[in-house]
């Protein structure tokens, strides 16, 4: 049955209910059910067309995956214990997550955190093993997962992925001497994880058929400190199902440069290839932040003859500034999510490269997917499409409210939406990045999208500015398309033109070489308000005193912390300390 319209979602939905489903009751027994020589799983440590590749069968991902499993109950890793997986994209970043789900919780934690919040998480999560990333050039990932450890005093084991094998000579050959190295002031016993290879490849242990936690996602905290959100076996899976129903058959190839500590790429990317069969491509361990991955990314698609592309929009809008350069015949769509598409974005890439974005929606709190625009149905721009077959949608006060079998009852998203009377879902902004000014809320999504429109603008992020008079006021950070030109002015004149509402109108327009952005390529606000309350309380200061940091505070929000006469600061509604002192 097709997948068009709100109809066919009902029809889908009426043929039984979800728990009626056959959806395999554990990740094992779905991993079983796919064990065959088909690829599974190809990755290349570097972006090049022709570099070195690897490509692992459904039997050996079955294998590895299983044999990780049995490592970790022999650690003492039970079904509720949490394994944390602090590690850029591989092979064995595969084969560690699913058999941490198999034999207790999958704990993925963003290998680009501070030691400070990587502890945090640590401590927050209970993790008791770390699978981690031996030192290796270009990153210090295990340096700060080093740091960390000494924080996070109750993680017994370390285990240790290292990467030189995926190098082909005389590259790999450079790796020992070209090794950081790094102090080792924690007590937890380290390990290499290459161990799993004299593990059983059947698995030790019983496998009862439970509905239980096997996963506990971090938040991308854009707006925030990151929240633990638990997701169960059968709510992970039905990623897996809908992606089996509606979008992929084992003859497809998803490129995923997407990092699988989030669960874009964890749920409906990496579950659907497993409850499908397709086979799942990562090119390089920082996936779209890999070093000339960009400039590699069109040739990439024709290597692999990939069907489906997996994208956000901050991607998207860097490869329009890099020519179409490769045979794309294969690309059937390419996905979009964990942030808003511009419709200027949507229309450039249709335009390069001949084929259509499919935006989707979903949220860590609801184990990921809820909309997407309908695989054979219209696509409307600036839309999130339709629910997914039993996913629910409504609209309170505003802010869009889920259900799905991901979540646990109606889930307050904290996303302000509206939805047609054809049953497409709009995303309108963020609760939290409304920009208030002087009581009227203002979306900085019409001041984006106004930005967007001017060709040297590559992406976009509005925040409100603090404001002695108003509260807040717009104001916009803008990075320019590569080699383009234009200035602050320029920018704020074209804006003018654009934005229906005077008071929208963003006060005061910069230009920066490069958005700050979230590993997952969201753009992080933030990061941009700590800029503006900065410039804005220094401006108001005049020299007689200055803000020497913007911290978050878990109860305040971002704190200005403020060094010298403060006098000046008592009409601005932020909040501020004097940096020797407690808050005002």
């Amino acid at each position: 049955m097709p997948f068009a319209t709100r109809a066919d979602r009902e029809a889908i939905e009426a043929e039984m209910p979800w728990r009626d489903r056959d959806v395999p009751p554990t990740i094992h027994r779905a991993l079983g059910a796919r064990i065959s020589d088909a690829p599974a799983l190809s990755f290349q440590l570097l972006s090049g067309p022709r570099s070195r590749s690897v490509t692992w069968s459904w039997r050996e991902l079955h294998r590895h995956a299983v044999q990780a499993a049995n490592l970790l109950r022999d650690l003492g890793v039970g079904p509720t214990d949490r394994v944390a997986l602090i590690l850029p994209n591989a092979p064995e970043t595969v084969a560690a997550m699913l058999g941490a789900m198999i034999a207790g919780v999958a704990t993925p934690i963003n290998p680009l955190l501070a030691p400070g919040q990587i502890a945090s998480l640590l401590r927050e999560t209970g993790a008791k093993v770390v699978i981690t990333l031996k030192a290796f050039p270009s990153t210090d990932i295990a340096a700060r997962v080093a740091e960390a450890l000494v924080h996070a005093p109750d993680v017994r084991t370390v285990l240790e992925v290292d990467l030189q094998h995926w190098l082909a000579p005389p590259k790999s050959w450079l790796v020992p001497l070209l090794r950081p190295r790094h102090k080792v002031r924690h007590r937890a016993r380290i390990m290499d994880f290459a161990l799993v290879q004299r593990q059983p490849e059947a698995l030790a242990f019983d496998d009862p058929p439970e509905d239980r936690v096997a996963a506990c996602f971090h938040t991308g905290g854009t707006t925030g400190m990151p929240k633990l959100a638990l997701h169960r076996v059968r709510a992970m899976l039905y990623n897996g199902w809908v992606g089996h129903r509606l979008l992929f058959t084992a003859d497809d190839v998803i490129l995923c440069p997407l990092p699988l500590f989030h669960v874009f790429a964890a749920y409906p990317v990496m579950m659907s290839a497993l409850m499908t069969g397709a086979h799942l491509v990562l090119p390089t361990p920082a996936g779209y932040r890999g070093e000339g991955m960009f400039d590699n990314l069109w040739r990439l698609i024709e290597r692999y003859r990939a069907t489906y592309l997996v994208a956000v929009p901050t991607a998207l809008s860097v490869l329009m500034q890099r020519p179409v350069n490769a045979d794309l015949s294969s690309l059937r769509v390419v996905f979009s999510g964990s942030a808003p598409l511009p419709r200027e974005l949507f229309t450039r890439f249709r335009k390069a490269a001949g084929v259509e974005v499919i935006e989707g929606y979903g949220l860590t709190e609801a184990t990921c997917l809820i909309a997407a625009n309908p695989p054979d149905g219209v696509k409307k721009v600036g839309s999130v499409g339709l629910a997914m077959p039993y996913a629910e949608v409504r609209i309170e006060g505003g802010q869009i409210m889920v259900r799905s079998p991901g979540t646990d009852g109606w889930l307050a998203t904290g996303d302000l939406g509206r939805i047609d009377d054809e049953g497409y879902i709009f995303i309108t902004g963020r609760a939290k990045d409304l920009i208030i000014r002087g009581g009227h809320n203002i979306d900085p999504a019409e001041i984006e999208e106004a930005l967007m429109a001017h060709p040297a603008v590559a992406m976009v992020g509005a925040i409100g500015q603090p404001d002695a008079h108003a509260g807040e006021v717009p104001c916009a950070y803008v990075e320019l398309v590569e080699g383009a030109a234009a200035s602050a002015e320029e920018l704020r004149d074209f804006a003018r033109a654009r934005i229906n509402e005077r008071a929208a109108v963003p006060r005061h327009v910069e230009v920066v070489a490069e958005m700050p952005k979230t590993a997952i390529g969201k753009v992080f606000k933030p990061e941009l308000r700590r800029r503006a309350i900065t410039r804005v309380l220094n401006e108001a200061l005049a020299g007689r005193g200055r803000v020497i940091d913007v911290v978050e505070d878990r109860d305040r929000g971002l704190v200005a912390k403020i060094e010298g006469d403060v006098s000046a600061l008592g009409a601005f509604a932020v909040e501020w300390e004097a940096a020797s002192s407690a808050s005002p």
